[in-house]
């Protein structure tokens, strides 16, 4: 055996249907397309949803509520995991590049401190946003939390 005899195994392969090669190919004329209509025109392409002409699904489901363009998406990062990275890592100073660097956010992220957990350590804390109750927690500590 040799690179010039090796083929595929037998019935692997199929050769594709030409259409559209003359009379004699036994597919040309219509070249499977049926007859006349849209559909057998060249260019065709059905509109995204078309259910053949009957009232299609994101017509018939009724529209509700809108979209704020003006919101903000926060990040929320809980008091617990603030608790942990001052235990493991020893830090004082907690911003968004402390975060980043730790993965609980990422740099395009707008971060808020959630009241989840318990705090111990006495921190410094500067990102975005803050609920009240993690502002209470950090400054019960003798924390200081600034909105950047």
């Amino acid at each position: 055996m040799d690179l010039s005899n090796l083929k595929p195994a037998e019935g692997s392969t199929k050769n594709r249907k030409r259409i559209g090669r003359g009379q004699g190919s036994g597919r040309g004329g219509t070249a499977t397309r049926g007859h006349k209509g849209a559909q057998s025109r060249s260019g065709y392409s059905r509109k995204f949803g078309f259910e053949g002409g009957q009232m299609p699904l994101y017509r018939r489901v009724p529209k509700s509520g809108f979209k704020n363009i003006n919101r903000k998406e926060y990040h929320g990062v809980n008091i617990d995991a603030l608790q942990q990275l001052a235990e493991t890592k020893n830090i004082k100073i907690i911003d968004l590049n402390v975060l980043i660097e730790n993965g609980l956010a990422t740099k395009n992220e707008l971060v808020k401190i959630l009241g989840r957990g318990e705090l111990k350590a006495k921190l410094e804390v500067r990102v975005h946003a803050f609920s009240e109750s993690a502002i209470k927690a950090i400054e019960a500590q003798g924390g200081v939390a600034t909105k950047i």
